[in-house]
């Protein structure tokens, strides 16, 4: 799925216009397989669990500050990503750049709608719950919550 995605939403040009900052406030989604990488990488801490409206999937996202392995919480949603230090992103030009942070760009207004809609479905797969079980017995997530979650 990565290498169709990769090539719909290739990467941008690099801005640091104040349409393309903004983007930065809102942590952008991994696929499926760049939060595995992530998540090898030492990166699990400093993620968050999505949960989509209908409540039948998640999405692993970086992480609002303050909001560091949790459920994203809306009131730490003004605190902006935990990867974005003085207005520059730890994670960019980087590997684990989620790629709908490499595709954002001012130039292509409207499309972030489509990229983070084929991102939606990704995660809603076999591989993208079992990653969820895993990052959450990997950080305690689920024992925080007083629940047991088995990995199949």
């Amino acid at each position: 799925m990565d290498k169709i995605l990769y090539k719909k939403y290739p990467p941008s040009e690099p801005c640091s216009c104040e349409v393309c900052k903004s983007y930065c406030e809102r942590p952008g989604w991994w696929t499926v397989e760049e939060a595995r990488k992530a998540i090898d990488a030492g990166f699990a801490k400093r993620m968050m669990l999505e949960i989509a409206p209908e409540q039948n999937f998640g999405v692993l996202a970086p992480a609002f500050k303050g909001n560091e392995g949790n459920y994203s919480l809306q009131v730490f949603s003004k605190n902006g990503c935990t990867f974005l230090n003085e207005g520059l992103c730890e994670l960019f030009g980087t590997d684990n750049q989620p790629i709908e942070c490499r595709f954002c760009h001012h130039n292509r207004e409207g499309q972030g709608k489509k990229c983070h809609l084929e991102i939606e479905k990704d995660w809603n797969s076999l591989a993208g719950k079992r990653l969820i079980v895993q990052w959450g017995n990997q950080i305690g997530f689920w024992e925080r919550q007083g629940l047991r979650m088995e990995e199949k």
